[in-house]
């Protein structure tokens, strides 16, 4: 298998999806990807001080700046991408913004009209990220965005996730080890990635996290077989499914739905069962309240069901 590295040059970044974009690389399945990409809002250089404006890779911005897109050669509709996450080491520096934007959010918590700035100094070696009120908060790095190409004509906004693609995704737990599931949509996949963070709560609830430039080492192949065509996960403490729509009930139902599956397929047992044993081990989570798109994550624990899985392995040996 080949390595490759992606630098965030102007001509392999784009701040917008389309299935039009031409690949800033062309890879094998099973080859490994040293992306490397700036933060989310593309800047050229590090703040100062908090909140200060900074040369910008696109100006105007209209979304996040993205590496990519990276051509899967192979890859049909149909298929699933599987991008494993081998290691992500954010950059030195990174910010953190909140308020100041009329949203209901905003308005609600009484941030509508001020702004919150927050800028860190980010020790990758140490895990740790300090900001200049001195509050260090531990590194959890991940990418932000990770998504394919949807197969639909013009350019897509970054900003929503997409049931169909992934994309800005802001899931926690995609942690270095884990590995996230995509369905392919158009040929060559075209997946971009980006909005590097250094850490974040689930929910992102303040619109951003700590927003960091970062280099990820990243291993791409087609799945043969999934047990789901839909976007899902599995980190190295869970499986995990998503929902993602702008209603908040549609989105868990989605990510419940999707884990029922996922059980029915582990343990060949009905969906009413499968529901019933998830009351008792799944998990959901609010993935991110910041993309105009609710984000709802199911969690299975890989220990969850140990002895469910250990049970029908002796019976299917028996048999």
């Amino acid at each position: 298998m080949t390595r490759h590295h992606l630098a965030p040059t102007r001509d392999h970044v784009v701040q917008s999806i389309s299935r039009d974009s031409s690949p800033a690389l062309r890879v094998q399945p099973g080859d490994t990807v040293v992306v490397e990409s700036l933060d989310s809002g593309g800047h050229l250089e590090p703040q100062r001080s908090p909140g200060e404006e900074r040369p910008r890779m696109f100006s105007p911005r209209d979304g996040h700046c993205l590496t990519g897109p990276v051509e899967v050669v192979g890859a049909r509709p149909g298929d699933v991408l599987s991008v494993h996450f081998a290691a992500m080491v954010p950059g030195p520096w990174g910010w953190t913004a909140s308020g100041g934007t009329d949203t209901w959010l905003n308005q609600r918590l009484g941030v509508d009209t001020a702004r919150g700035d927050l800028l860190y100094a980010i020790d990758a070696a140490a895990g740790v990220a300090r900001n200049q009120l001195g509050h260090e908060v531990r590194l959890a790095p991940f990418l932000g965005v990770v998504g394919v190409a949807c197969d639909v004509p013009g350019e897509l906004s970054t900003v929503p996730p997409r049931p169909e693609s992934g994309g800005n995704i802001d899931c926690r737990d995609l942690v270095a080890g884990s590995t996230l599931y995509l369905p392919v949509n158009v040929p060559g996949a075209l997946l971009t990635v980006g909005d590097g963070h250094a850490a974040q709560g689930h929910g992102e609830v303040g619109g951003t996290a700590i927003e960091c430039p970062m280099t990820s080492e990243l291993v791409l192949d087609l799945v043969d077989d999934p047990p789901l065509r839909s976007v899902h996960a599995v980190i190295p403490a869970a499986r995990l499914t998503f929902g993602f729509d702008a209603d908040l009930n549609a989105a868990t139902a989605t990510a419940l739905g999707d884990m029922l599956t996922w059980v029915e397929h582990l343990l060949a047992v009905p969906r009413a069962e499968a529901l019933a044993l998830a009351s008792a081990v799944v998990d959901l989570h609010v993935t991110q309240v910041a993309n105009r798109t609710w984000g709802v994550h199911a969690s299975l624990p890989h220990d969850a069901l140990d002895g469910a899985l250990d049970g029908l392995e002796r019976a299917v040996d028996r048999a």
